[in-house]
């Protein structure tokens, strides 16, 4: 299928499937994708790709999904034939599982999953995965041709420096200024090895993240680099002030306006939260969930899921949240579901701060800076 896409894919697919998820003879490898253009080149070229390390591709297409859209059922189906390695290269969203929402997955001690995707890499690691939302043949070409040993190198030292830590403080010129509870939790990372079964993340990759204790948080968010919503990403133009109490946000707003003008930045982010909430609420008026889920998943809407950090050298802010919350020099917060699996709901939309100064405190009272103005600490090269 060569002759379908640019030549400047082809190194990367490769490495993607040699390297990043070790592809093997005979390995089942699932493509899900869509019918626009850039996705579907990417595809085809990781295809060709699987077929060179004498994998077995199956490519499948639907139409374009947002995160409150459902997967199609054939998709569904074809992710429950347990292929060695699934790949999402979508436009957008995979779409959730209708059927998991309604009965979730449960492993053998009692966790929950509501996507057959996550129970099976996440619960019973049964595959490895790789999902890809909004990425474009550009992106693509120039991001995935990185050090990976560094960068896992990277990604390690910093997990690391989660162990033990009490919580995170994060500052940054544009107003942010938020205390961040972690104990207990893991720091997280997308390092690009996704080699092993339970292993999975984006491409491009390169952050550490980690699932903040719910109900903890507390501080003022000021996004000022670009924020994912409903319909898309975009770049903010004026900063989205964010107030959260208790692990929650309770306002959104900007300089010129709270409530903000609808068609603001700041107005586009409100609705897209709010959507979130409603629409679980009707998931629970429509039999979809239970009344009292589809509460906590309405709740969770607005939880603070995660604190990300980026560590891909050749990402840049752009508008394309695959990217730009990878990108050296910036940090993102979430608003919605978390990792940790203890915090459900229908959404989750990063959004990037840029030049943050971010400072790990451990229970014995030290600290250890991870990043200063968005400079990251020579420790962690």
């Amino acid at each position: 299928m060569k002759q379908f896409y640019d030549e400047s894919l082809v190194k990367g697919a490769l490495t993607v499937i040699k390297d990043v998820c070790g592809v093997k003879k005979g390995d089942r490898v699932l493509i899900i994708t869509n019918p626009q253009e850039d996705v579907l080149k990417i595809s085809m070229a990781l295809y060709d790709a699987t077929l060179e390390a004498e994998g077995v591709p199956i490519m499948a297409v639907q139409n374009e999904k947002t995160l409150l859209d459902y997967c199609d059922k054939s998709i569904v189906a074809a992710i429950k034939t347990e292929p060695q390695v699934i790949f999402s290269i979508s436009a957008n969203k995979l779409g959730k599982d209708e059927e998991g929402m309604a009965n979730p997955y449960t492993t053998s001690d009692g966790q929950e999953f509501n996507s057959a995707f996550n129970y099976l890499m996440d619960g019973v690691k049964h595959i490895r995965a790789v999902w890809t939302p909004g990425i474009t043949v550009d992106m693509f070409a120039r991001t995935t041709n990185i050090d990976y040993a560094l960068l896992k190198t990277r990604c390690e030292k910093l997990c690391k420096k989660y162990e033990n830590a009490s919580f995170v403080h994060v500052t940054a010129p544009a107003g942010t200024d938020m205390i961040v509870p972690v104990e207990g939790r893991n720091g997280l990372s997308d390092d690009g090895n996704f080699s092993f079964p339970g292993a999975g993340g984006n491409i491009p990759a390169g952050e550490v993240f980690v699932s903040p204790v719910v109900g903890k948080s507390n501080g003022t968010i000021a996004f000022d680099g670009s924020i994912s919503l409903t319909g898309g990403d975009l770049i903010i133009h004026e900063p989205i002030i964010c107030k959260v109490a208790d692990g929650y946000v309770t306002d959104i707003f900007d300089a010129k306006s709270n409530p903000p003008a609808p068609d603001s930045d700041a107005g586009k982010l409100l609705q897209s939260v709010t959507d979130g909430e409603t629409r679980a609420i009707k998931m629970g008026q429509d039999g979809v969930m239970s009344a009292e889920k589809a509460a906590l998943y309405a709740k969770n809407a607005r939880n603070i899921g995660e604190l990300g950090i980026g560590l891909n050298p050749a990402a840049e802010i752009r508008g394309n949240m695959l990217e730009d919350e990878k990108a050296f020099k910036t940090c993102h917060f979430a608003i919605g579901m978390n990792y940790d699996n203890d915090a459900p709901a229908l959404i989750h939309f990063d959004g990037v701060i840029k030049n943050p100064t971010i400072v790990i405190h451990y229970k014995d009272g030290s600290t250890f800076t991870v990043e200063t103005d968005g400079v990251l600490n020579p420790e962690l090269s």
